[in-house]
């Protein structure tokens, strides 16, 4: 078997909720060896915070949220607050190779692991700090979770229908956005150490990795004054492009890029009349005319099977695709054929279907290696094998509270 890309690389975790976490999970599919450090006192705030749980009741390894975005670490429970936790910390930093964190500005340095600290016993030392807003700056103190950021970052005021409020996207999108560039910036630091034996610190401002999905908005502001605005499933380049009611509930979204493209939907719908008609004909007239050309769309789409109508409007050349829900990411053949879930026993749910990264390595493949830990369940494991503590060692770090 081939060995794992990242099999060398160890990792100390100081993260929570998604940001920091799926960093850590991304490395660790691909071999890094990831410690995820809480605290008896202040777990993870995806384990109890945020729904869904295991039978519906919250409960410290019950969370769904946590086990999506910890899959393949270990887990152990460290005190910063305590002397002697804090110095395990520093042991295990000093055994690392990176260090990622996602607390607030300040809050590392301040319990006594801020990078110039953890740089002196490890020189060549990677650490990534990733936050709402960066390390500097006027609010760089600001708290927040990702519904703010996409709103801070203008993605909502672009969001939704014209005559309605600006609309909050699910869940924590920017976040995701920060956290695989934020991958992407630990190995190009760990590539630069091999070669310099240089360590590096990282900052990366969630709310700026957000404005990269705005680069047409902005250079648009920036050459013209124009402010973009809420238009709805309307696009500037293709009509009709929204999408429309199939059977059973269902939804089909779909856009015409040409009015070649256009009259291709025109066949498939049987209804050759709406490509000759004049209102029709260019892209202009179809999107001054969206309201009736809709209504016809949808018509016809009522009476369809959306995934049977989107591949009968794909071989025809017209772009197309179902609305899926979550039932139906589970049967994709697609996912399925590429791996994507990865089923893992678990010790509350059973069996997590747990998601791999998006891209595949041809010669050291990745692998989920383990579902997400319980809270501290390696904390032994870690600090006896992994840093070689002595068994009186360890009694006596946890007779004094090290391991809370």
């Amino acid at each position: 078997m081939s060995t794992q890309a990242l099999a060398d690389v160890k990792i100390v975790e100081f993260g929570s909720y998604a940001a920091g976490p799926h960093i850590g999970k991304v490395l660790a599919n691909f071999g890094a060896t990831v410690v995820h450090v809480e605290s008896k006192r202040r777990p993870d705030g995806f384990r109890l915070q945020y729904p869904p749980f295991q039978d519906g009741k919250p409960g410290i390894n019950a969370s769904g949220c946590f086990a999506h975005f910890n899959d393949s670490k270990l887990g152990v429970t460290v005190d910063l607050k305590n002397e002697h936790g804090l110095a395990l910390a520093r042991r295990l930093v000093d055994w690392g190779d990176v260090v990622i964190e996602n607390m607030r500005p300040g809050v590392m340095a301040r319990v006594g692991l801020g990078y110039e600290t953890l740089a002196r016993t490890n020189a060549g030392l990677v650490m990534l700090s990733t936050c709402n807003m960066g390390q500097t700056g006027p609010r760089a103190d600001t708290p927040g979770f990702g519904s703010q950021l996409t709103a801070l970052a203008g993605m909502c005021n672009l969001t939704g229908f014209p005559e309605g409020p600006p609309m909050l996207l699910y869940g924590p999108y920017i976040d995701f956005i920060a956290s695989t560039l934020g991958a992407s910036a630990v190995l190009a630091a760990l590539e630069r150490r091999r070669r310099t034996g240089q360590g590096a610190y990282i900052d990366v401002s969630q709310y700026e990795c957000g404005l990269m999905f705005l680069a047409g908005p902005l250079f648009e502001y920036q050459r013209s004054g124009k402010i973009a605005e809420r238009a709805g499933n309307t696009d500037p380049e293709a009509a009709p492009h929204g999408a429309y009611p199939t059977r059973n509930g269902g939804w089909m979204a779909l856009s015409c890029w040409s009015h070649a493209e256009f009259a291709s939907l025109c066949r498939v719908m049987g209804r050759a009349d709406l490509a000759d008609d004049s209102r029709y004909a260019t892209r202009a007239g179809r999107q001054a005319n969206a309201a009736p050309l809709d209504s016809a769309i949808a018509e016809w789409s009522e009476g369809q099977y959306a995934p049977a109508a989107a591949t009968r409007l794909q071989a025809a050349g017209v772009h197309a695709h179902q609305v899926s829900t979550v039932a139906d990411l589970f049967d994709d053949p697609q996912l399925a054929a590429r791996q994507l879930w990865r089923n893992r026993p678990h010790a509350v749910f059973g069996e997590q279907a747990c998601c791999f990264p998006a891209f595949e390595l041809s010669e050291t493949p990745g692998e989920i290696t383990g579902a997400a830990p319980l809270l501290g369940e390696h904390t032994e494991k870690v600090f006896r094998e992994l840093l070689g503590m002595s068994a009186d060692d360890y009694a006596a770090h946890e007779a004094a509270g090290a391991f809370e």
